[in-house]
């Protein structure tokens, strides 16, 4: 059954229990939530359990959260349309709208952009000093924190750089300090997340305009109600204050409806097709 190759994720169901309920009730299938592991796993389940929970106990649908083993294994699922929903960067949006025909339904209004990062005491002065340098990155289509930087660099810019692929954002960072590369890309929200003294560390070299920020997004198997249903209970939970300080670490400070035409579909005509790279299996 397809849905077993996310095998190598880590799964929690959350959702109303169903030992109270008639004989004859038949509960929801659980649905799954994706979400792209920009964080360690331990730190998604902190961040995302309490917010699943909650949408669940208000809609009824019971949820089931899915923290892949790398953002490869992310994009796999869903371009295979395994998830019901996925907590995705912008560029994915256009990849699994155009593939499965995901559908953004709530992100943050503040746009996302994508930084260059060198250490406090280097010299370099300008990403050009960086022509035919190393620059760590998560993965290749993280899209703030890779893709649009290496696009940029290459379409704007003209350098010419060697990406090294670290898996994750803090790893990134981390290679910088450790010497491995002179350069590293990111974006503001995980590095603010960063220990103090690894912000301290490291500067900002360049900063990408800004997008959209990543959007939940529904496939479009799972009914409209339910679409409907998740996006409102969504939206209202964020607005208590309790719960916005509960869920401090959701970068959704002021969640608004997503749409994909308005927000995601310009990206469309930058051409970052010729950037991304495709998943292949580990």
């Amino acid at each position: 059954m397809k849905r077993r190759s996310f095998s190598a994720a880590v799964g929690l169901t959350l959702g109303p229990f169903a030992a109270m309920a008639a004989p004859a009730k038949v509960e929801p299938r659980a649905m799954t939530v994706s979400v792209v592991p920009q964080f360690r796993a331990e730190e998604i389940h902190r961040t995302w359990a309490p917010l699943l929970a909650r949408v669940a106990q208000e809609t009824g649908q019971p949820l089931t959260l899915v923290v892949p083993s790398s953002i490869p294994a992310f994009e796999r699922a869903m371009l295979a349309g395994e998830p019901d929903f996925v907590y995705a960067n912008p560029y994915h949006a256009v990849m699994a709208h155009r593939v499965q025909g995901y559908l953004p339904l709530v992100r943050d209004s503040s746009l996302l952009t994508g930084i260059v990062l060198v250490r406090a005491d280097d010299p370099i002065r300008t990403v050009a000093e960086l022509d035919g340098k190393s620059i760590a990155f998560p993965a290749p289509n993280a899209f703030g924190a890779s893709l649009w930087i290496r696009a940029l660099l290459a379409e704007r810019e003209k350098i010419r750089i060697q990406p090294v692929y670290v898996k994750t954002h803090s790893n990134a960072y981390r290679s910088v300090l450790a010497g491995l590369s002179p350069a590293a890309g990111g974006i503001n929200l995980t590095f603010d997340q960063e220990p103090p003294e690894v912000r301290k560390a490291l500067r900002v070299l360049m900063e990408t305009p800004g997008v959209p920020a990543h959007p939940l997004a529904a496939h479009p198997r799972v009914p409209e109600a339910t679409r409907r249903l998740v996006t409102d209970t969504v939206l209202r939970l964020m607005t208590d204050r309790g719960m916005r300080e509960l869920m401090s670490d959701i970068p959704w400070v002021n969640p608004v409806p997503a749409d994909y035409r308005r927000d995601y579909e310009p990206l469309e005509q930058f051409g970052l097709d010729k950037y991304v790279v495709n998943s292949t299996p580990p």
